[in-house]
């Protein structure tokens, strides 16, 4: 933006069911400041202009995930993206492609949360050990191994780049495949062998072509797109092991 800009013209994608049947467009005059993100100037339009305007936020941190929005073309956390560092003209804000928009920025994310809990991102345990025998402690390195996995932060910007689950919405997706890769590489769950079943299926990770626009999104560097060659790697090698006279035990 040049430095003597004042306001910014935000272009904000509006969608109220009871009163229209298509998304429309409306456009809010704002304050432009150089320590001002989109989510300030969306809360700028809702608390001085125009209070029906509806999205969500929660943290502003860059932590809940939840301000997820599409920012002239790119999905973004609107938290972290600066007016400064945006084209000058006006700023298009819509809600993250790909899913059902409930009223004008708020997404429905049921499809997500399903797919999300049918890979069990969580530790799974055969046989938990009696608690007199204290926890399950991990080395710096068992840490390491599944770190980068763990810091997703479902914020769905993977899903909205993704142009596989804009073609295919029955994929399970980038953030589900990467979350299962987390708790595969954690010493304390012995729950792989059944994720991998789950998403060797129609709609699991060989969908996936390996656009890698998944890991260009994620604002907190998760790779989802290399959790998913990974979990192909591995698959593979299951298979493989099929395949040999002693078969897999």
């Amino acid at each position: 933006m040049p430095p003597t800009v004042t306001t910014v013209t935000l272009d904000v994608a509006r969608y109220r069911p009871e009163q229209e049947s298509e998304p429309t467009v409306q456009s809010y005059e704002v304050p432009f400041r150089k320590d001002w993100v989109v989510l300030d100037a969306l809360n700028y339009v809702k608390d001085q202009l125009d209070g029906s305007l509806s999205f969500r936020w929660s943290c502003r941190m860059g932590v809940c995930g939840s301000c997820g929005m599409t920012v002239n073309g790119q999905p973004r956390l609107t938290c972290a993206a600066f007016l400064s560092a945006e084209p000058s003209g006006p700023i298009r804000v819509e809600p993250l492609r790909y899913f059902p928009v409930v009223r004008d920025l708020v997404v429905d994310i049921t499809d997500f949360m399903r797919k999300l809990k049918k890979v069990k991102p969580w530790i799974v345990r055969n046989e938990e050990k009696p608690l007199a025998e204290g926890e399950y402690r991990q080395t710096p390195d068992q840490l390491d191994a599944y770190k980068q996995f763990s810091m997703c932060i479902n914020c769905l910007l993977c899903y909205s780049a993704c142009p596989i689950y804009g073609l295919e919405p029955s994929f399970i997706g980038p953030a589900a495949i990467a979350l299962a890769q987390r708790y595969n590489m954690d010493s304390r769950d012995e729950g792989a062998r059944e994720r991998l079943q789950i998403l060797s299926e129609h709609d699991g990770m060989w969908q996936c072509t390996f656009v890698g626009e998944c890991t260009k999104a994620c604002p907190k560097h998760v790779d989802p797109a290399g959790a998913i060659q990974q979990y192909k790697l591995t698959s593979a090698a299951h298979w493989f092991k099929t395949l040999l006279p002693w078969g897999m035990k």
